[in-house]
């Protein structure tokens, strides 16, 4: 086969659609005008298209365009809807609810307000990687102002029961928060219709521009108000401050209008592929384990561990041909086993030897049966130099050997 390069890391970054780029050239040179800019032409045309790809962006999440605040990215989206909400509601309390699987944007955020006199509690998740309900029911306290819960995990996929704890949190008079990053674009999101009254998300996890991301927060029923935390201008209804990314709102614009035609198509089909892939490598390798569940997951990802095999060295066997990861790209650069696996009751083993594969709309059946090929190859080549899965296949207790070190 022909196939050189092969993209599985679509979790980390999409490609940008090439008609989404279309859209967004005019933007940087022939139509340069600052949306703030309202006297003179150049500037009601930025203004134009600011406009239409929030309008673009609303409609893919079923919301009024005045609730789409847009920032940088979802990082920066998450850290204005924790730290803005904290403040904002201090005086009715100051305790937040998360989940221990949540992005670092969200735990890294949370340990902030921790300095700042908030309460974090971080709940467990289940064993499939979805929250408990009763548990998170039982922790809320006369104190708590938010819940935080991923609408989609970015490293297992598994997608959480948000109108059960959209029900739950609405009971109690409390917030509701989601990162919803991994999931706007692909499945069917729509906070309003679920009852979520904050939501992040961004344009490059859903075949947009990377630098542009934005806040969905609720006007109606509730109305909630956050605490600036970029100040200078009053833009964005003076809870993000900043001159407007035009050309990055174009194109999120596009690929929100795009992916709102083309969802479940895409879906559809990259399921199909991502099912594939996970068939074969479990029906031509022993002791391959999918993590979290696999029936609560987005269509394109699938986490496969491989027993006995370390994933940075699996990898090693084939990242010059193919690109996946073996946690989330913001903390690749750490060798520690992935802290969302060891909350879903994972051994440093088996979340060491974890590969997250997540598949997108330019991936083809060719490159998936390319992958298999080389996967299946390099997980047989690290085993075969192995003594521990040598050991392990001659049934030796591994859990009794006492190990010396040099």
């Amino acid at each position: 086969m022909s196939v050189s390069k092969i993209y599985l890391d679509n979790n980390s970054t999409t490609p940008c659609d090439p008609r989404v780029v279309d859209a967004m050239l005019p933007y940087f040179y022939n139509h340069p005008g600052n949306a703030a800019s309202r006297n003179h032409p150049f500037g009601w045309e930025a203004e134009d298209a600011v406009d239409l790809g929030r309008e673009q962006v609303a409609d893919l999440i079923g919301a009024d365009p005045k609730e789409i605040i847009f920032t940088s990215g979802a990082t920066e989206s998450d850290n204005l809807a924790l730290k803005g909400v904290f403040e904002m509601y201090s005086r009715k309390g100051n305790h937040i609810i998360t989940l221990k699987t949540e992005h670092k944007a969200v735990i890294d955020s949370c340990h902030k307000i921790e300095k700042q006199g908030g309460e974090v509690t971080y709940l467990d998740v289940k064993r499939d990687g979805i929250v408990d309900l009763e548990m998170l029911e039982a922790a809320i306290t006369d104190k708590t102002i938010l819940v935080s819960v991923m609408w989609a995990n970015n490293e297992t996929g598994v997608i959480q029961p948000m109108k059960e704890i959209a029900d739950i949190c609405q009971k109690h008079g409390v917030l509701l928060f989601s990162d919803a990053t991994q999931a706007v674009g692909k499945i069917p999101v729509k906070p309003k219709e679920v009852g979520v009254h904050l939501m992040a998300f961004t344009a490059h996890k859903m075949y947009g521009p990377k630098g542009i991301g934005a806040l969905y927060v609720s006007r109606k029923k509730p109305r909630v108000k956050v605490t600036a935390q970029i100040d200078g201008g009053g833009h964005e209804r003076g809870m993000r401050s900043g001159t407007l990314n035009v050309p990055g709102i174009v194109g999120f614009g596009k690929a929100a209008q795009l992916a709102k035609a083309e969802m479940t198509a895409d879906a559809e089909r990259v399921s199909a592929l991502r099912n594939k892939l996970e068939s074969a490598l479990l029906s031509q390798l022993e002791e391959v384990y999918v993590n979290g569940s696999k029936d609560e997951r987005m269509p394109h990802v699938t986490n496969l561990s491989f027993k006995h095999v370390e994933g940075e060295g699996l990898m090693m066997t084939f990242n010059q041909n193919i690109a996946v990861s073996s946690g989330s790209a913001c903390t690749s650069a750490s060798l520690e086993p992935s802290y969302v696996l060891i909350a879903l009751g994972l051994g440093d083993d088996l979340a060491h030897s974890s590969i997250r594969f997540s598949l997108g709309r330019f991936t083809t059946e060719e490159e998936v049966d390319v992958a298999i090929k080389m996967l299946v190859d390099g997980v047989n080549h690290m085993r075969a130099l192995s003594p521990i899965w040598e050991m392990y296949k001659e049934g030796v207790d591994l859990e009794s050997v006492e190990w010396t070190a040099h």
